[in-house]
């Protein structure tokens, strides 16, 4: 029997950076990308070591979680061991969950009886046709989508909404807080990005520029034009589609800050990936909050370390 180990390699690196990286956003890791393909990397060694040692210790039940714990200390290297053990458990979370959807995709599109060639109709053997290599390249991906999309939808409907929290943007290398309300209501998102947008209005936006910049600024709203945006400005600035309250379809102009941090439930996190629509009026007559804090920042955002 030919066995091509190039092959068998190569797929279960692939699967195995997968797995690392629904293992990353769920636990919100801020780890850079190399080293989680690392970890995918020293995960796959498993494969040469099994066909050429197949007796070793690593084979075992006890020696494969002990390599476990080595794959996450590569890919997320340790930090404290609640965070090790958070992403231990996730790595099998996820291993177990997209390995049971294959299974359930493939009973699926299986059907356990099966007609004869006399008519009659007869049970598949076990527990059906086994699973084949084009399957799982195929199923893999749709499962793995299906099981992040459904975890960050989830993500989202778990966030306690209408709760105030405190905010700081980073633009143009300054730092200002103020006070933000979870809304609910704002689900725009950038076509363009995928980006999250907040809402930001004229009272704490304004304090970045000068006055000639903020009026540039509204005048570009209003005509989607950014002939006199300066050059410094124009890198950072989007236009975003939303449909209004009276149904019309309109564009937000839209600012992407250096970095967003939320304090919330005594943890701080930080995303580059949002956007700031520019609302040219105040939010609230109090004072009391002056953006509008999209749900999603909360979960696409990692958590900054002590």
């Amino acid at each position: 029997m030919t066995i091509y180990l190039d092959a068998i390699w190569l797929l279960n690196f692939l699967l195995d950076w997968m797995l690392l990286m629904l293992t990353q956003s769920l636990a919100r890791d801020g780890t850079h990308k190399v080293r989680v393909m690392v970890g995918a990397i020293v995960a796959s060694m498993i494969v040469p070591v099994s066909l050429f040692y197949p007796d070793s210790f690593l084979t075992t039940l006890f020696g494969k979680a002990l390599y476990s714990v080595w794959i996450i200390l590569v890919a997320f290297r340790f930090k404290n061991v609640y965070q090790t053990v958070k992403c231990l458990l996730l790595f099998y979370f996820t291993t177990f969950t997209i390995g049971g959807g294959l299974i359930a995709l493939h009973f699926l599109l299986q059907s356990p009886i099966e007609q004869s060639p006399g008519g009659v109709l007869t049970m598949t053997e076990g527990f059906g046709t086994p699973i084949s290599w084009v399957f799982v390249v195929i199923g893999f991906p749709i499962v793995w989508l299906f099981t992040k999309l459904r975890m960050d939808g989830q993500a989202s409907d778990n966030i306690r909404y209408e709760q105030f929290v405190s905010v700081t943007m980073e633009l143009q290398g300054t730092r200002l807080s103020t006070t933000a309300l979870i809304d609910s209501g704002n689900q725009l998102v950038d076509p363009l990005t995928n980006y999250p947008v907040i809402i930001g209005d004229e009272y704490f936006m304004r304090q970045w520029f000068s006055e000639p910049e903020w009026q540039a600024l509204k005048d570009a709203s209003s005509s989607h034009q950014l002939a006199n945006i300066p050059i410094s400005i124009q890198d950072r600035l989007y236009f975003v589609p939303y449909q209004g309250v009276d149904g019309k379809r309109m564009l937000m102009l839209a600012i992407k800050p250096d970095q967003l941090l939320v304090e919330y439930e005594g943890q701080t996190f930080v995303t580059k990936k949002v956007l700031i629509g520019l609302q040219f009026a105040e939010l609230t007559r109090d004072q009391s909050y002056h953006c509008l804090l999209h749900p999603l920042v909360l979960h696409f955002a990692t958590v900054k370390s002590a």
